[in-house]
């Protein structure tokens, strides 16, 4: 399984055990806040996708209404907004692989310097802009609840015109193109189809395998922390670990 599909199915189960820690509400709505800047100040998330995708996700992790509310007036200009900005960072992990890492931060410095150390401290090193990201393509996700019928529900993802259907766990996740992801998202609901979640993503283009426990505990432990700083909003990667490899 590539290491976006390892690595979500894993950050998913933690984000819903977790979901009562302030950190968790603390990234959601870091990025409602940027999905309105980025949107150009556009509240209404009929009218912004992405800002319509971010609160479906906070919504979905039982964020309070009034902590919603809080960080699309922060995006809008309302409050203090700070100097708020998306930034993103490109680099190598370590056993090689690729990661390119999204982040809301109000201090570019500060967090630059954090998240340059990680890296380093694993044994890898951040890149220039564009020299990590190429390995990746933009790629909407759909993740959708399996039905009995597996095969049969597979197959009319795929007729719905999905790019690619990969079964994971007890879900099954449907990658689209960019500019087709809500019609299909809605496609997939009118076929009573539960939609569980929503994510523009960067899949990776080629994957790195992740051979023994000791490579795949560092690879998982890099992640981790990546994940665990306050700024940083999505990892992405192209490490390929085997599930044995997992449940051992």
């Amino acid at each position: 399984m590539s290491g976006h599909s390892k690595w979500s199915t894993i950050k998913r189960q933690k984000e819903i055990k977790d979901s009562h820690r302030g950190q968790v509400f603390t990234k959601l709505a870091n990025a409602i806040t940027i999905a309105v800047k980025s949107g150009g100040g556009i509240a209404d998330p009929e009218k912004n996708f992405k800002l319509r995708l971010s609160i479906e996700k906070a919504r979905s992790l039982n964020m309070p209404k009034e902590n919603i509310q809080r960080a699309i007036s922060r995006g809008s200009g309302d409050k203090e907004t700070g100097g708020w900005s998306e930034v993103a960072y490109e680099g190598y992990g370590p056993e090689g692989i690729a990661v390119v890492v999204e982040a809301a931060t109000d201090n570019r410095n500060r967090t630059g310097a954090e998240i340059k150390n990680i890296f380093e401290r694993a044994g890898g090193s951040l890149a220039g802009p564009g020299s990590v990201s190429f390995q990746f393509s933009k790629t909407g996700l759909l993740t959708v609840a399996k039905k009995d019928n597996t095969d049969e529900q597979i197959l009319s993802l795929i007729d719905l015109g999905a790019q690619d259907v990969e079964e994971v766990a007890d879900m099954i996740e449907v990658y689209t193109k960019l500019e087709e992801l809500k019609e299909i998202k809605d496609q997939i609901e009118k076929k009573d189809f539960e939609v569980l979640d929503v994510e523009l993503i960067m899949k990776p283009v080629n994957n790195i395998p992740i051979n023994t426990q000791e490579k795949a505990g560092k690879v998982l432990k890099f992640m981790e922390l990546l994940e665990e700083h306050d700024d940083v909003q999505k990892v992405y990667s192209n490490f390929d670990i085997p599930d044995k490899l997992l449940n051992s």
